[in-house]
């Protein structure tokens, strides 16, 4: 027998693949560190508020002493903004896709910071819900900055960078809610150093909104000076207005127009060149509305679960929560937020090799069902015990479970930027994302709230609110299997 003989007998007839490595392209660090620092301004400025929103509403009167009436108002402030937001926010991406990154990101930092500003010295419940919508409808950046994350990265190192977003995430949360928690009524909070000031006993939460508002103006000055745009060819607004007015005189003159269905082959080649950005009508195919649903369905049950979380700290115990000071409940979501930022960071980009998007997906959106069971746990926990040792494991239990829920919003952004038809729509596929998710989350905690109001104010149907939660979950879970598990690629 030869040895090429026996070598061919004895050689398994099913080989194993050989494994081919892709070298992952290296982050381009001095363009993404600023990426990076503008991401804290969004939860720098929108956790400022939460530890002190409940003790607000209740300053402000509009409540006229019904506790039950509280997570109602509190809900409708936060909504008024995602209105804002749902309403400006694809117009916000779309314009970033022709004028530029840059010029839609210093606008939206002008915006947080002088609604910010006047947040703080808002003594009615008018003068708060003006200053959200504000902020809401002049700040497109969550979408825009994906758009430049994507821009400047590749399906290699992708993962990796949405590894890195939870840091300036888990720093301005818990730096916002140091700040809300620390520096609201500070003329109580501080008699020494504050005490003497008028300006301060009259509006008490000034100080905690200056300190996020003065913050974005310095984030305003970095991108100025040091962000680079990344829209390969961009137009100037004049040119983009005057070109949508050419556009409009020749649409009412149809004769000038081809009659042999060209719209639709135009639209079909458009698609194929990344270089053009498509309309509205091209950009909603199966895929992209696919990652939209999943999109909606998380934001709706985090932000519900959000807006839930604080109220519920703050709520009497013997209506249902734990009867926590905004003091104890920033301390509590800012040490949250630095565990979860720091897991994220050093697990995410890991998970997300080892078990794909899909799967990574799905599994933060099934840990909401024991999130939401620990709620009634905990408060029979504290209506037996107290606040006391066995209470504070349950809290850092339900909190530590929910992190991989927060890593849903990488992985669906993953999907968001495969569902785009093309390179030059990535704006506006991100700006019909923040859109949807801006308007799920109108309802979401305005609903959350009311449902809570509800359940506080009636004691047989206590468990309310977490039915609610519970359809929430399952809708999400129900949307999260219509997702493919490789993600799309822009030639099927």
């Amino acid at each position: 027998m030869s040895p090429h003989q026996s070598e061919d007998e004895e050689t398994p007839l099913l080989q194993p693949k050989k494994q081919h490595t892709v070298d992952k392209t290296p982050l381009p660090w001095r363009q993404f560190s600023v990426i990076l620092f503008l991401q804290l301004t969004e939860p720098l400025t929108a956790q400022a508020i939460a530890p002190f929103a409940p003790q607000l509403i209740r300053d402000v009167g509009v409540t006229h002493g019904d506790e039950s009436r509280v997570g109602y108002f509190v809900g409708i402030m936060y909504s008024v903004f995602y209105v804002a937001q749902a309403l400006t926010t694809l117009h916000w991406n779309r314009l970033s896709d022709h004028v530029g990154r840059k010029p839609v990101i210093l606008t939206g930092l002008f915006g947080i910071s002088m609604s910010m500003f006047l947040f703080g010295l808002s003594e009615t419940f008018g003068g708060l819900v003006l200053s959200r919508v504000l902020c809401g409808a002049l700040n497109g950046n969550s979408g825009v900055i994906k758009s430049m994350t994507i821009d400047i990265t590749d399906s290699t190192n992708i993962a990796q960078a949405y590894g890195y977003i939870p840091i300036p995430w888990m720093l301005g949360n818990t730096l916002g809610l140091l700040i809300g928690g620390s520096l609201s009524r500070p003329a109580d909070r501080f008699p020494r150093l504050f005490g003497q000031s008028t300006f301060l006993k009259t509006y008490p939460y000034f100080l905690a909104c200056a300190g996020p508002a003065l913050f974005t103006a310095l984030a305003w000055l970095v991108t100025y000076m040091l962000l680079q745009e990344t829209v390969p060819t961009t137009t100037s607004l004049w040119s983009l207005i005057r070109n949508r007015y050419r556009n409009m005189f020749v649409s009412t003159h149809p004769k000038s127009l081809p009659a042999d269905g060209l719209h639709s082959e135009d639209t079909i080649q458009d698609c194929r060149d990344d270089s053009k950005s498509l309309s509205l009508r091209a950009l909603l195919t199966s895929r992209v509305l696919i990652a939209m649903l999943n999109y909606a369905t998380l934001a709706l049950l985090d932000i519900a679960l959000r807006t839930l979380i604080p109220v519920f700290y703050a709520t009497p115990v013997d209506l249902g929560g734990l009867g926590l000071d905004p003091l104890r409940i920033g301390n509590i979501l800012a040490v949250f937020g630095i565990v979860n930022g720091l897991l994220q960071v050093f697990f995410f980009a890991r998970l997300h090799d080892r078990f794909g998007t899909k799967v990574l997906f799905t599994y933060g959106i099934a840990v909401s069902v024991p999130i939401i069971i620990a709620f009634p746990i905990i408060n029979t926990l504290c209506l037996t015990h107290g606040i006391g040792v066995t209470v504070w494991f349950a809290v850092g239990l339900q909190l530590i479970i929910s992190i991989p829920l927060n890593m849903g919003y990488a992985c669906m952004a993953i999907y968001v930027a495969a569902s785009s038809p093309n390179r030059a729509s990535m704006g506006a596929t991100n700006g019909l994302a923040q859109t949807v998710a801006a308007c799920v989350r109108i309802i979401g905690p305005a609903s959350t709230m009311s449902m809570f109001s509800f359940s506080v104010g009636n004691p047989s149907n206590a468990w309310a609110v977490y039915y609610f939660m519970m359809v929430l979950a399952l809708l999400a879970m129900g949307s999260a299997f219509l997702l493919p598990r490789q993600l799309w690629k822009r030639n099927d």
